[in-house]
Formats: structure tokens, sequence, C-alpha cells
């Protein structure tokens, strides 16, 4: 029998499914951008990937059950992207390594904003984003009301924008 992995170490397996240049990237367009198009994950990249590398960046999620793929029902010749469960537990991941890349790598305040925010909101707020996000992706109705994380970082960013806020890790 082949062996399919270099181990069964969990950070290992980790790797395998999200270590590549750009999956991170991905799941935090879809996470914290809400993008979930093709298009929108092509034109919104700030790092600038290539369209065949999005395309097979996508297709190694969906494999590894971290993204689904539906038709667009607003689209016929467009498919919609989903976060799956695997891909939203890793906010509580996500949020202390954008804290750690704001605090250790130079960052723009615009674009650390949304970290700094998230680890002040510390886990309450990642439930909380969690939940959000599985209402959207998930269909899974959310018990809380009032504003959703995603658009209490982006009135942060906003902010940070206008030069009413600074972003000190």
């Amino acid at each position: 029998m082949a062996r399919t992995h270099r181990s069964e170490c969990p950070i290992n397996l980790s790797l395998e499914v999200l270590g590549d240049k750009w999956s991170l990237v991905i799941l935090r367009d879809m996470i914290f951008g809400g993008r979930r198009h093709f298009r929108a994950l092509l034109n919104g990249s700030l790092e600038g990937i290539a369209s065949n590398r999005l395309a097979e960046r996508l297709k190694h999620l969906v494999e590894h059950g971290m993204l689904t793929i539906a038709p667009d029902p607003t689209h016929k010749q467009k498919v919609v992207y989903s976060l799956t469960e695997m891909s939203i537990e890793l906010v509580p991941a996500i949020a202390p390594l954008s804290a750690w890349g704001s605090k250790w790598r130079l960052v723009s305040p615009e674009l650390s904003i949304r970290a700094v925010t998230l680890e002040q909101g510390g886990s309450r707020m990642w439930s909380r984003f969690m939940a959000d996000l599985r209402e959207e992706h998930l269909g899974i109705p959310s018990k809380r009301r009032g504003k959703t994380v995603r658009g209490i970082l982006q009135e942060a960013y906003e902010r940070v924008v206008k030069g009413q806020a600074v972003a000190t890790p």
C-alpha cells in the first residue's frame, strides 16, 4: 500500500491542505471579504493570484473538504463557493496568525486593523464570526442579531482609512 502523506503528524497533514502560498489567502478572502465567486476572488486578490493558480487551488480546497461548489442560482454559467464547517473552524487559528503578522511583520494600518480588532474581540468575537459564517455559507440561522462581525471589522477598516483610528498591535 503506497503512502499518500509524508507523515501522519497533524501539523504535516494540515500543511498538506493549507501550506501552499495561496490556500489561506483564498480562505481569507472568503472569510473576511465575503467573496464567493471565481471572478471576485481573482479580481479582489491583493496579492495578484493568476487565474490558473486560483482554479487549481479552489479545486484543491474542494477536494479536501474545505469548500463546496454549487451552481449560482442567479446566473447559469457561474458557480458559488461556500466554506465548510472545516474552514469555518479555522477562524480561531487565523485570528492569532493574523495578529502575529500584525505584531511582527511590516503591515499597513489599513490591512492590519481587522486583525487587531479580531484579536481584541477574543474568542467571543471569533465565536460570533463563526456563527455569522455558518449562517452565510451553511444556512444555519444565527440566534444573534445586530451587526455581523464582518461588518464590525469593515467599520474598523473604514475608520482607519478615514484617519479616525490607528491600528496598533
